[in-house]
């Protein structure tokens, strides 16, 4: 694996290093000691998937706060996502900053996203999954959310049409 830092301290850009013959290739998806020697947490207690039947379909901004923050691997292991973080860490220099990256079954990059930061994600085509790697187990009553299109993050969507859960919906803008 490959571990490419992006624009926001500790987000990392994870790409496979596959081993290729005439069958077609191997690759490893996750070694805790490699995230360990970048600096990343190397346990995941649950791991979860999202289905999505259309293209434009749009899951976040999620988050929760501390101490129920998680850390997060995405990987779109069908189909191709257009994965949005935004950090909301109160002491980063990035507060409020996004970054993006198109995640893909074809390129097979993941996205590591630190606790601290919100996470939605925009599908790029019709039936996409999506696996996550959770830092903790899921806790009802402790997810929040942003706002997709809050104007104080200017997140640029690729697929205009947002096809939007009722709470995604509902969620309210940033306030810093």
């Amino acid at each position: 694996m490959r571990f490419a830092p992006l624009s926001l301290a500790g987000v990392f850009l994870i790409s496979l290093e596959p081993h290729l013959d005439e069958r077609g290739f191997f690759a490893r998806a996750f070694c805790e000691q490699e995230f360990t020697r970048h600096g990343l947490p190397g346990r995941f207690p649950q791991c979860n998937i999202s289905r999505n039947g259309r293209r434009g379909t749009l899951r976040g901004m999620h988050f929760q706060r501390p101490p129920f923050a998680e850390a997060k691997v995405v990987r779109c292991i069908r189909g191709a996502i257009f994965d949005v973080v935004i950090d909301l860490r109160p002491d980063s220099p990035t507060l409020g900053k996004w970054v993006g990256a198109t995640l893909s079954a074809e390129n097979g990059c993941a996205l590591f996203v630190p606790e601290g930061f919100a996470h939605g994600f925009q599908t790029l085509e019709d039936d996409t999954d999506v696996f996550y790697h959770m830092g903790r187990e899921f806790i009802p009553g402790k997810g929040e959310g942003l706002r997709y299109n809050d104007p104080a993050f200017g997140i640029s969507w690729p697929v205009p049409e947002a096809l939007l859960s009722e709470r995604d919906a509902s969620y309210v803008d940033w306030l810093g």
